[in-house]
This record gives structure tokens, C-alpha cells and sequence, in this order.
């Protein structure tokens, strides 16, 4: 399959479509060029001694600026990027942190415009859209190490990911279900994990989204979301959920997240974490503490098309995990107007996977969801720009 480049960002980047809620953000059209990263004085000059030219100087010279500065600079002069669909709220944290206002500059699904600079801190997926401008297989655009980026894992600003989840009536009525459903569903991810290629392959032969070159870069990327943790650790209890991350998140979703339902944001300050996830499925599930399944014919909503973003579920169905614990599983593909949350809340399906700030804008929204598993243990946005 022939990808452009613009189509094939496009059609990647849409994974970070999520479940639009009414989040205030704003994006200015700005388009004055954020300064340059400028190299010292000093380095520019020409030495009387060696003579040196000032060409010669300035190449050799690493760049001065600092995140902080590159961070102000871009905000001030309107040109940080994001999609805007529910992952602002890190850019929003970042932007705080650096007392800059909380505006970003609305970004198109493909990265054209960091390649043609009207966006200077780009939003990208570190498994998805980072890859597009590093490499340079059909569709990428090249950039190899010539771009930095801005880590939100790094600057503390984090909020998860990609879980899992289920509706605490359906947890509660099909207890057993629940287990069997995260044993195997984890098993899937540490063998996706320890086998990315062959993980990607299979996500590959079950309707990629993408070439078979990138969804080989996704899976290696989202191994590392899937077991490190927001500060660098590594994690070995796959689907493990962090109290002191998953609080971070909740708090950070109180702070950014807008509902303009009075009552969903009175509710929204009220949650706490006990109203969002239950440990106790996943801590039986990793135990095999749990019996025959009531339920056995189930079903999980995806964000998106198939791809390695969501490998673990993939290679859980192919190498028979959900047979072993009694489930035969379909897996539903999202995209288009397809709302996770609401496809669990209304039993279309019986599980997704959604982003923990959009589990909380819907309990806050009067939906009763629960997380059972926490797969994505760190924060895949990132900024990227050209150094």
C-alpha cells in the first residue's frame, strides 16, 4: 500500500482522536516566527589565533537555548501545536508551569506544519507521530536526530494513557468475566512486549492502519509506555495501577478540564480516585484467582484501527490467551464518530480502552466507568522541534 506523506500522518495521527468532550481551549493564528535558537557571542566571532571562521564557529557551537526558553519563546509567538481533542490538558499543565497562557495553535492530523515551521513545539506520539518526522521510510519525513523534543514525563506534567475498562454494573454482575478478561489481556501485552516484531506482524495481518515499516516503530515505542513509569522506572507487573501517577492525572484532569454542565463540573472536583478504578479485579486477575467466566462471548472497543497501540489485545486473541481463560473475544475497531466510553456505557461492547482523562470527563458526565487495568504506565506526548 503507497502512503504520501500527509496521508499516511493523517491516517496515524487520528489514533489521538478521543472522545470530544466540552474542553475550553483556544488556538491562536498566530503565525510570527518564534525566535531562533542562537548560538553564543563568543562561539560566532572569529579567533584571531586559529582563525577561525564564523561559519566554522557557529556549526561547531551546541545550541544554548533551554527547554524552559524554547518552551516561552514558541507560546509567546503562538506557535505550540496540539489536536485539541482531549490530550490539551498536558500542554496546558506545561504551559503553566513556564506561566505562559494556556493557548496552543490548532494542529492538523499530519505533521506538515513542523516541517514547514509554522508550528514550532509540535505535538506528536512518541509511537506514532515522532516516528513520521524521524524517519524516513514511505510517508516519514526524514528528520533523523536533527529534532529534540519535549518529554511531559520529564517536566512532570504526565497524565496515562491507555487503559482498560468496563462498566462498574458489568464488573460487578460478571465479576469472573473481568478477571479472566485482564489475565489474559496482560499476558497478551508481556508477550507483545518481549516480542515487538512479531507483535507488530500480527497487528499487521489483522487490518493495519499503517505500513508495516511504522507499525514495527509503534510496537518498539509502545513497549516503553507500557513498561516504564512516569519517572523511569521499570515496570513489571503489567497493567499495574500507580496511585501516585493516576492521582497526578486526576488532578491535573480537575485543573484543565472545562465541562460547561455545571453539574458535571461540580461532580468533576469531586471525584476522587476510588470513583474511577478498582484495583481488586486486576490484583485477582494477576493471582489467576478467579472461576469459569459468566460471560464468555465478550467484546473490547479500540480508540482506533488496528495497530500496535493496541498489540496486546491483538497477540492475546492470536496466540489463544482468551481461549485458555475460556473467552472468545471480538475486537470492535474504533474511528470515526466511534466513542469508546460510550460504546461501554450503552453495552455495545463489554470493554475499551480509553484514556484516563476521558474515563473521568465521563463519570463526571454521569457515565459509571471503571478501570480494571492501567497498560500505558507513562505519558506518550511529546513535543518535538527542530534543533
Amino acid at each position: 500500500m503507497k502512503f504520501s506523506k500527509k496521508t499516511l500522518a493523517a491516517v496515524i495521527a487520528a489514533t489521538m482522536i478521543v472522545s470530544a468532550f466540552s474542553a475550553c481551549s483556544s488556538a491562536p493564528a498566530s503565525t510570527t516566527a518564534a525566535p531562533a535558537a542562537t548560538t553564543t557571542a563568543a562561539a560566532a566571532e572569529t579567533t584571531a589565533a586559529g582563525g577561525e571562521t564564523e561559519a566554522a564557529a557557529t556549526e561547531a557551537a551546541p545550541s544554548s537555548i533551554s527547554d524552559s526558553d524554547r518552551i516561552i519563546a514558541a507560546a509567546q509567538a503562538g506557535k505550540v501545536g496540539n489536536w485539541g481533542l482531549g490530550n490539551e490538558y498536558e500542554i496546558f499543565a506545561l504551559l503553566t508551569k513556564y506561566g505562559q497562557e494556556n493557548k496552543f495553535l490548532s494542529q492538523a492530523f499530519d505533521m506538515d506544519g513542523f516541517d514547514d515551521n509554522s508550528i514550532t513545539l509540535a505535538s506528536a506520539m512518541t509511537y506514532n507521530e515522532l516516528g513520521l518526522v524521524q524517519n524516513s521510510y514511505e510517508g516519514g519525513y526524514g528528520y533523523g536526530d536533527t529534532v529534540g523534543i519535549i518529554d511531559m514525563n520529564n517536566e512532570g506534567v504526565a497524565m496515562l494513557e491507555d487503559n482498560l475498562f468496563t462498566t462498574k454494573a458489568f464488573a460487578e454482575k460478571n465479576p469472573n468475566t473481568v478477571k479472566a478478561f485482564i489475565s489474559a489481556s496482560m499476558k497478551g501485552w508481556e508477550y507483545a512486549c518481549a516480542n515487538p516484531e512479531e507483535a507488530a506482524q500480527i497487528v499487521f495481518e489483522a487490518g493495519s492502519s499503517v505500513s508495516s515499516d511504522h507499525q514495527a516503530y509503534m510496537a518498539s515505542e509502545v513497549k516503553k509506555l507500557v513498561e516504564t513509569d512516569t519517572t523511569g522506572n521499570a515496570v513489571k507487573d503489567y497493567g499495574k495501577m500507580d496511585e501516585a501517577a493516576m492521582q497526578q492525572t486526576l488532578d491535573l484532569a480537575k485543573q484543565y478540564i472545562k465541562l460547561d454542565d455545571s453539574t458535571a463540573a461540580d461532580k468533576l472536583q469531586a471525584l476522587t480516585l476510588d470513583d474511577i478504578r478498582s484495583t481488586s479485579y486486576w490484583t485477582d486477575a494477576l493471582a489467576g484467582s478467579f472461576g469459569a467466566p459468566e460471560k464468555t462471548d465478550v467484546s473490547i472497543q479500540l480508540k482506533w484501527l488496528p495497530q500496535a497501540q493496541f498489540m496486546g489485545y491483538f497477540v492475546a486473541k492470536a496466540k489463544g490467551f482468551y481461549d485458555e481463560v475460556g473467552l472468545n473475544v471480538t475486537i470492535v475497531s474504533g474511528g470515526g464518530d466511534i466513542g469508546e466510553t460510550t460504546a461501554v456505557n450503552n453495552g455495545t461492547v463489554d470493554f475499551g480502552v480509553t484514556w484516563v482523562s476521558n474515563l473521568i470527563s465521563a463519570n463526571a458526565g454521569g457515565m459509571d466507568l471503571l478501570e480494571i487495568a492501567q497498560v500505558y504506565q507513562r505519558s506518550g506526548l511529546v513535543l518535538v522541534y527542530k534543533k
